[in-house]
């Protein structure tokens, strides 16, 4: 079977602070940590802007290691439009990450892959609706902030 084809047109970039981590604690499900936006900005040709200080990662750290992301977002557009942002990803901290994080023990970084969605009413922006973007990423637990390269997948 032929594979289906595919571009990826970069978006842009955003940085984001935090807060620093919120722990629910351990759950059934794995550690439940809770990272809030308190601002950032939006760079890129075809998105620019700051992350509103609303939102955060919903974050769960499993008994193997990997994070999984529940995230939520407000970029407000250099040109006033306002686009929310909802996305799944994983971290991986490692097959000991669930002990190490226990314990107190980061790593510096960790990286994250996700699946954003975009959503806004703005005339200009409404080609958001219709796209499904990806992006490569790192959290720095070390100064509380994450950094993305958008995607878009045509």
């Amino acid at each position: 079977m032929d594979k289906l084809p595919f571009k990826s047109d970069y978006v842009g970039t955003y940085i984001a602070s935090l807060t620093p981590p919120e722990i629910i604690g351990p759950l059934p499900e794995g550690i439940r940590i809770n990272f809030y936006v308190t601002g950032g900005e939006m760079f890129g040709e075809k998105l620019r802007g700051s992350l509103r200080a609303v939102g955060g990662d919903w974050l769960t750290l499993r008994s193997d290691g990997v994070a999984t992301l529940d995230v939520r977002v407000t970029i407000e557009t250099h040109d006033g439009a306002l686009i929310y942002v909802h996305y799944n990803g994983v971290g991986d901290l490692g097959p000991a990450g669930y002990a190490d994080f226990l314990a107190g023990k980061l790593p510096k970084t960790m990286g994250l892959r996700t699946t954003p969605r975009m959503h806004t009413a703005h005339a200009a922006y409404t080609w958001v609706n219709r796209v499904q973007f990806f992006s490569i990423g790192e959290v720095d637990f070390e100064n509380s902030s994450v950094r993305y390269d958008v995607y878009a997948l045509g």
